[in-house]
């Protein structure tokens, strides 16, 4: 029996994306098999693909040779957290691109996705679904044909994917606030509720409620507290931490294909858990607890 504990950066992962990455080189059918034939246990009972793990959580997996010989002797390049049939989405990390920049030397998210499925499965072309910042991290999802670009681009632009981000910004906020601000001429709309503070920052569950180009980076910006690292914004600079600290933390969206309710948390980034817990001035395990009970996320309309 393999026996695994939840770390800090698997706090909020779900069963499948644990696996996913546990055993990188195996066909995401072999990861669904092993999860639903009980071979994965979580506390000692059995798991579903969507459970969310938690700090601590003992993990169980039941051993055999096939799965001893896709076991991950290093750590996978990229973060799966969903993967299907239709759509794999990678939880970025910052200072990673999308898709091709002005520099066609820049290797993006989109080139390395690629390269892992083709050598995985033999074939891979990507589309991105969503768009997230370079210097942002978290949730993005590639759409693994043109029908499945096609649905789901049709589904964010007509329903919305639910968007919550986590954001360190300068200067304390009261505890809950709406951004009002239009952009580019469009009205535009930003929730926040304040988990901590100190230090001059705080942190925030941060909820788009439109879905305007580069809409959190400005709306607190104009307001006086613009991102830590985001330099074009008016950000401070921070030492040794790549991009900005914006993290797309959770995104839940209604399949298109199967009608089923998806939540795809995104854990955090060592730096960011790092700054996190120095402003609430928290132990890790505190700061976990804390984002159990963030409020789930609004439904983000893209026009």
């Amino acid at each position: 029996m393999l026996t695994y504990e939840i770390s800090a950066q698997d706090h909020l992962r779900r069963v499948d994306s644990f696996m996913r990455n546990l055993l990188p080189s195996a066909q995401f059918s072999y990861i669904k098999k092993l999860i639903n034939s009980g071979h994965l246990k979580v506390n000692g009972a059995p798991a579903e693909p969507g459970d969310l793990l938690h700090y601590a959580d003992q993990v169980t997996l039941k051993e055999s040779s096939k799965t001893a010989a896709f076991l991950a002797r290093l750590t996978p390049e990229l973060d799966i957290l969903f993967e299907d049939s239709w759509i794999i989405c990678f939880n970025k990390p910052a200072g990673l691109a999308v898709h091709r920049t002005e520099d066609p030397e820049e290797i993006t998210l989109v080139d390395l996705a690629e390269t892992l499925l083709k050598k995985r499965d033999g074939v891979g072309r990507l589309r991105p679904v969503n768009r997230l910042d370079k210097g942002t991290s978290g949730a993005i999802i590639l759409a693994k044909s043109s029908v499945a670009a096609g649905m789901f681009g049709k589904m964010v632009q007509e329903e919305g994917l639910g968007k919550l981000y986590l954001a360190m910004v300068e200067g304390k906020l009261q505890k809950q606030g709406t951004i009002d601000a239009a952009l580019d001429g469009k009205e535009s709309q930003t929730s926040y509720v304040r988990l901590f503070q100190g230090g001059g920052v705080s942190l925030l569950a941060v909820y788009p409620l439109t879905g305007r180009m580069h809409q959190i980076r400005q709306h607190f910006r104009m307001i006086g507290h613009p991102i830590l690292g985001d330099k074009r914004y008016g950000g401070r600079k921070l030492s040794g931490f790549t991009g900005h600290a914006l993290h797309s933390f959770r995104t839940t969206l209604i399949h298109p294909a199967t009608g089923e309710e998806i939540d795809i948390p995104a854990p955090l980034p060592e730096s960011l858990l790092r700054l996190a817990t120095r402003c609430g001035a928290v132990s890790d395990e505190s700061f976990l607890k804390t984002l159990n009970d963030v409020p789930a996320a609004e439904t983000l309309a893209l026009s």
